[in-house]
């Protein structure tokens, strides 16, 4: 908790301002003789591009949230794994992805990365150890998974994915927004980076995109001069000072989300209306015991369900709801639902629920939870 608070900021030196305060600027001042700078280098503030000041606050937040060496953040959390793909893989190499997995990581692999540069990837269920080792080829070089699948919920043992990996000569990189400390610490379970979509649970206000990248120092600084410095998904000065600002309040917010949804989740499974709930927290997951040993402090806000009924049916429901907003995105102060149908590459991969009703993601927000409980109860009624 300290160091959410205290970490990434400092006194200003020129007013005295407690709080480091927001610079706007795209270039600094050089020295007298700039001759000998790298102008690819990220570690001399030079221009924005390369590392301004708001921007590495908060990778120093960020790289001592995560337990990490050094951090990279860019402008979203699509741009930090693209980052983490682009910059450890290359034509003929093979990764192993999760197949329960973001959009975005799905068709990386499946379509834009085999496409353009040759890199084959196969998906696999990351829970299956044995189905990870058959997957592993001599061109392996990175596994790829997240801590809580989007959307099925899925969990990963982070642990024994970095065991194959490393035994393999890979990397494995773990997508853990649904899971940002204190929830989960996944580099201390051995994974070699860690990517956070900062504009989820890490701002936590629903104003500002980022992502962020933690690792050891050597790996980070290959991603801030191949992917940060070159290619130029940078994250603003403005965005990095929200975010900063957001992450203070991370583990208090995180306390009530996972309370709250504990209680929705327990409702909803009560309720004859609802085909099915995934929830890590619930005694029914299919990897509930797992889920107790891999996170202590709580299975996060976020859950999938579907009402019984056809898509109509689901639209109705999301319509009558008047306290949870229908929006993409989570780990916002407010309740965020949205409904995606049971059509799409990536469905095939889902468990048999989604692929019937298609589901509900609903990420639980920072109102009372009877509030929205009541929510979901006075929507059922209208939709039923």
């Amino acid at each position: 908790m300290s160091q959410s608070v205290h970490a990434g900021n400092r006194i200003d030196e020129a007013t005295g301002a407690v709080r480091a305060p927001l610079v706007l600027a795209n270039s600094y001042a050089l020295p007298d003789d700039p001759s000998a700078i790298s102008w690819s280098s990220s570690e001399a503030t030079i221009y924005t591009r390369n590392g301004a000041a708001n921007q590495k606050l908060l990778q120093q937040k960020l790289a001592l949230l995560d337990r990490g060496e050094d951090a990279v953040v860019l402008a979203s959390g699509v741009a930090a794994l693209h980052a983490v793909f682009f910059t450890f893989l290359r034509s003929g190499d093979h990764a192993v992805i999760a197949d329960q997995t973001y959009e975005a990581s799905f068709r990386l692999f499946d379509e834009l990365f085999p496409e353009k540069y040759g890199i084959e990837a196969s998906f696999v269920d990351t829970s299956d150890l044995d189905a990870v080792r058959a997957a592993i080829r001599p061109t392996t070089r990175l596994i790829h998974t997240e801590t809580i699948a989007n959307p099925t919920t899925r969990l990963a043992d982070v642990a024994a994915l970095a065991s194959i990996a490393h035994e393999a000569g890979a990397l494995l990189s773990v997508d853990s927004t649904f899971t940002p400390p204190p929830l989960a610490f996944p580099l201390e379970a051995g994974a070699d980076l860690v990517v956070h979509s900062l504009t989820k649970y890490i701002n936590g206000h629903g104003d500002a995109m980022g992502g962020s990248v933690v690792g050891s120092a050597e790996l980070v600084g290959r991603i801030k001069a191949d992917a940060m410095v070159d290619v130029g998904g940078v994250i603003s000065p403005f965005n990095a000072w929200l975010i900063t600002r957001g992450a203070v309040t991370l583990p208090l917010r995180l306390r009530q989300h996972v309370a709250s949804a504990q209680q929705v989740a327990e409702f909803l499974e009560g309720e004859p209306r609802i085909a099915y709930v995934y929830y890590p927290g619930l005694p029914s997951h299919p990897q509930y015991d797992l889920a107790r040993s891999l996170l202590p402090n709580g299975a996060g806000g976020v859950m999938s369900f579907a009402v019984n009924g056809d898509p109509d049916a689901q639209n109705r429901f999301v319509a009558n709801l008047r306290v949870i907003t229908s929006a993409v995105s989570l780990g916002h102060d407010e309740s965020l639902i949205v409904h995606v149908g049971a059509g799409g590459a990536r469905v095939v991969h889902y468990p048999e629920e989604f692929r019937r009703f298609g589901h509900l993601r609903l990420s639980v927000g920072l109102e009372d939870a009877e509030d929205l409980v009541d929510d979901l109860r006075s929507a059922l009624d209208a939709t039923f």
